[in-house]
């Protein structure tokens, strides 16, 4: 079978450090995700909505944690927008499972939050990423220098948005 996906909640928090800490290498400088359960946890309690919400991938045979997606800083009003990020983990990287979790997570942003944009920063170089999102149809809206500060240095990022359709 393939992936499921279900809410992040700090009961998951100790599984998911696991899982990051496994992961280190393959993040490498992209993403810094909590390895220790109870920075786990305090990402799950911050992710509960109403402007931030987290959500795991699932191996389907295995129940494992297989990734993670985020919808944060959701602005309502006119704006109606909210930022994504994401990841896999180690072992579930490259099986098209973020492909299927971000196209379900992106349907529930326009049908359950009623979204109206979603945006992805992401780094120059994580190629698999920006192939990625193109593939789900963002357009590359635009180029932060020294947008977000990740393992420690600023670092640059392209802006990609998708609108709801």
């Amino acid at each position: 079978m393939g992936p499921a996906l279900s809410h992040f909640s700090e009961h998951h928090a100790k599984e998911f450090a696991e899982a990051a800490r496994r992961s280190k290498a393959l993040h490498g400088r992209w993403v810094s995700p909590p390895t220790e359960t109870s920075a786990a946890a305090d990402l799950a309690s911050r992710r509960q909505g109403p402007t931030d919400f987290g959500f795991l991938i699932r191996d389907y045979e295995s129940t494992r944690i297989a990734g993670y997606i985020e919808i944060t800083n959701i602005v309502r009003g006119p704006l109606q927008s909210g930022y994504l990020g994401y990841y896999m983990f180690k072992g579930y990287e490259g099986n098209g499972y973020m492909n299927w979790a971000l196209a379900t997570i992106i349907k529930r942003a326009w049908e359950v939050h009623k979204l109206h944009r979603l945006e992805a920063n992401i780094q120059p170089g994580n190629l698999a990423s920006i192939e990625l999102v193109k593939a789900l149809g963002f357009h590359q809206e635009g180029y932060s220098p020294r947008y977000l500060k990740l393992r420690g240095r600023w670092r640059d990022h392209e802006r990609w948005a998708i609108i709801a359709r």
